[in-house]
């Protein structure tokens, strides 16, 4: 085997390696979106009323986004969480303090919710049914999975490569890790827009700000190492 196809072979090795580990992490945590708001710092009904509402199982689209956008709140692809008072108490105190504890409380999305319909007006089940955000989040939800299981299978072709001693079965992995890098860019896609198309439905309070978290860049960098190691893996053996 030629040198410079064997480093090629190596490099797209450890591409693919640490692009699958940011996949996983990216899969894995909560901090796709974030909200930045001031945190409330007493238990008044509303609140209250509102925190239930969130971690309740009948919690619509509306009902938990308006509760994420005032309490600190981060969106992953699988929970939903928000920074409440960890000492909670039915009264607003008379002055605020200078430092106050804070606890967060994250929900599960459940596979129901996560092929829900999306309403034209959020909350609203009268509103009829936005097929464009229905469809993008249910592809957000799905194409991360997707790519991490093309990897994972383009990883056991290469291990099988390397027992043969050969290059020619790394064409089946560098197609492999283009198809994943494809799904990761249409995951990330997904979410930008659905996210935008949300924020055009419900609009963030004049208070709130909102960011893609660290969650959303490793993805965002992953899809171009998917890339680059197809397109190494390919080489190395076409050549």
């Amino acid at each position: 085997m030629d040198n410079r196809f064997a480093t090629a072979f190596v490099i797209a090795c450890v591409l693919s390696l640490i692009s699958t580990i940011y996949m996983a992490a990216s899969i894995g945590t909560d901090f796709w979106y974030e909200y930045r708001s001031p945190v409330q710092e007493n238990s008044s009904d509303l609140n209250k009323s509102i925190w239930d509402e969130f971690i309740s199982d009948e919690a619509d689209e509306k009902t938990y986004n308006d509760a994420l956008f005032r309490y600190n709140g981060t969106v992953g692809l699988w929970r939903r969480c928000i920074t409440i008072p960890k000492n909670m108490h039915w009264y607003s105190p008379p002055e605020r303090t200078e430092s106050f504890d804070v606890v967060t409380k994250c929900v599960s999305f459940t596979l129901t919710e996560q092929f829900m319909e999306k309403f034209v007006d959020p909350g609203n089940h009268n509103s009829g049914i936005d097929l464009l955000r229905t469809y993008l989040w249910r592809c957000q939800f799905l194409l991360p999975f997707v790519s991490l299981g093309l990897m994972c299978f383009g990883a056991l072709i290469g291990l099988c490569a390397c027992i043969c001693r050969s290059l020619y079965p790394t064409i089946a992995t560098g197609i492999l890790h283009l198809l994943a890098g494809l799904c990761t860019l249409g995951s990330v896609s997904c979410y930008v827009a659905g996210i935008e198309l949300l924020h055009q439905k419900l609009e963030l309070p004049d208070n709130v700000s909102g960011e893609f978290g660290w969650s959303f860049c490793l993805a965002c960098v992953s899809a171009p190492l998917q890339f680059m190691a197809s397109a190494l893996f390919i080489w190395a053996a076409h050549t």
